[in-house]
């Protein structure tokens, strides 16, 4: 987001905006605080109910120094978790991930599990709006990518290429503008492809 003077902002740690001519240097950390502010607003002005979802984890050791400072020293995933984020938007299911990369040039596959886009399939399937949000923090650029066309890129993919090439997700993703209260305003490209 750029001020009047044509100034970038600069995000700091602790949330605060400064302007700054050379970029905002910790965006690329932000992603997930950015959705979350998002969702916020959407929560808040009665758009949409779209959370995070929790990671089950199962507690297995405790200590505790003092009965008001337990601290776990023992856990485990219950499961492997499905997508990042749920929820629903004029009556249809909202399920998507949220990834960055500090890679320029390819979104590296890795970072999404087969089981992940196993869940992503079977949402599709059943009606429902799935798709991916893509950082790539270096280029400061945020993309949208359809489930559909992810599983396009993915069946593409021969066993040797573990990434999608960002030309790829540029041409075939849609660039989300950064605002200042709706940070990654995805509804407004679900608003124009589904509804």
């Amino acid at each position: 987001m750029n001020y009047p003077n044509g100034q970038k902002i600069q995000r700091t740690s602790s949330d605060t905006f400064t302007t700054s001519t050379k970029g905002y240097s910790n965006r690329g950390m932000t992603l997930e605080e950015d959705i979350n502010i998002t969702n916020s607003f959407y929560l808040d002005s009665d758009i949409a109910v779209i959370h995070k979802k929790p990671t089950p984890v199962q507690i297995v050791n405790v200590n505790y120094p003092k009965r008001s400072a337990a601290v776990i020293t023992e856990a485990y995933f219950k499961q492997a978790s499905t997508t990042d984020y749920n929820g629903v938007y004029k009556g249809k299911h909202i399920d998507f991930e949220a990834k960055e990369t500090k890679n320029k040039t390819r979104f590296p596959l890795a970072n999404i599990h087969q089981h992940q886009h196993k869940h992503m399939r079977s949402i599709v399937n059943h009606g429902g709006i799935s798709f991916l949000i893509i950082r790539f923090a270096q280029l400061e650029e945020t993309y949208f990518l359809p489930a559909e066309v992810l599983f396009n890129l993915w069946d593409k993919l021969s066993s040797e290429k573990k990434s999608i090439p960002y030309e790829d997700i540029k041409n075939n993703g849609y660039l989300i503008p950064f605002h200042y209260q709706k940070r990654i305003d995805y509804l407004a490209i679900i608003d124009t492809l589904y509804f």
